[in-house]
Parts: C-alpha cells; structure tokens; sequence
C-alpha cells in the first residue's frame, strides 16, 4: 500500500491484538493486488438489544486506480461477529475476494466462450419438422425446427452453413440452438 493503513475504533478501546490481526491482514490484500493505494478499516462494537455481548461491525474501504473497493459486514447477520477476531476474518476474506475481482475487470480477464461449432445442413424433413447437420468430422446431429434462432425453418435449405450447440438427446447428440450464418453475395 503506498499510503499508510488507517484504523479507527467506534465504541470500544483500541486494542493491540486487533490492530495486529488487522495489519496482517491488510498486508495480505498486497499479494492479490500490488496497485493498492490506500486502506482504511472501521471497527465498530454494537450492542445488541434484549442479548447479552457485542456484535463487531467492519467496514474496509480499499483504494485502488479508477476504484474504490468497500466491504461492509453487519453483524446483524452474522451471529458470529461476537468474535472481533470471526468479524475481521469475514471481512478481510470478502475484500479479498472484491480485490480478486477488481483484478480481473482490469486485466480484462473475463471468461472466454469457445466459438460454436459449424457445420452445414445435409437433410430436412419437413413433414417431422426437423433435420440434420454434418459436423467437419462428420457426424450428423439432429435438430428441430423450434431450435432455430434466427431463421425460419421452412426457409432453410440443405447445404446451408449454420453454428449449432451440441448436447445429448434421447436418440443421441441434438443441436439446442442452430444459428443460420449469413451468406454474403459479392
């Protein structure tokens, strides 16, 4: 982190245990993210109505380039935070997670979708309402009519290009959705 860790305590007294436990783990959020630019930590103990203890509430404020993470955990639903030490933890594991995150959308490193499959229509059956692909390795898939997306079927022909998803049916594989490919005529 490049500004120094901020800790602040609200209805109880600083204590030294919590505020190591806390520098670790503010320490540890570096190694998801070494672009951190500042931290700052709330620890909060409430009172609790009609129970006895205190519920420990924590909010972390992250600054990163272009963000600012915040995690906030309510005690209210998590009847484990009378434990400062529990509360630190979850709160500490959800901004890591965050973290992990706000790395990933800056990496750019969203999921990649493999291309659908092509292949090019070999038969129609119009009176069963359906047909079938030939794959580049040669199988036929079975697809019905109501599994075209962007076409009409009574439009198609054979030999027409179509992208397809494959998955097993009753009788073998089936084509869940076929994509008619556009033919461009120069």
């Amino acid at each position: 982190m490049r500004l120094p860790l901020q800790i602040t305590y609200r209805n109880m007294s600083p204590s030294e245990a919590v505020e190591r436990c806390i520098r670790e783990r503010a320490e540890r959020l570096d190694q998801f993210c070494d672009r951190i630019m500042g931290c700052r930590v709330v620890v909060e103990a409430r009172h609790r109505r009609h129970h006895q203890g205190k519920l420990y509430h924590l909010r972390i404020d992250l600054t990163a380039p272009g963000d600012e993470i915040v995690v906030s955990r309510e005690p209210a639903l998590h009847e484990t935070h009378e434990d400062v030490y529990v509360a630190i933890r979850d709160a500490f594991d959800a901004a890591r997670r965050r973290l992990e995150d706000y790395v990933r959308r800056h990496r750019r490193q969203l999921k990649a979708h493999e291309a659908a499959p092509r292949g090019r229509i070999v038969r129609l059956d119009a009176i069963n309402d359906c047909g079938f692909i030939e794959t580049p390795d040669g199988r036929e898939i079975y697809f019905h009519r109501n599994s075209i997306v962007n076409a009409d079927f009574d439009r198609l022909n054979e030999g027409d290009v179509v992208r397809f998803h494959e998955e097993a049916g009753d009788k073998g594989p089936q084509a869940s959705t076929v994509h008619l490919e556009e033919v461009h005529v120069a």
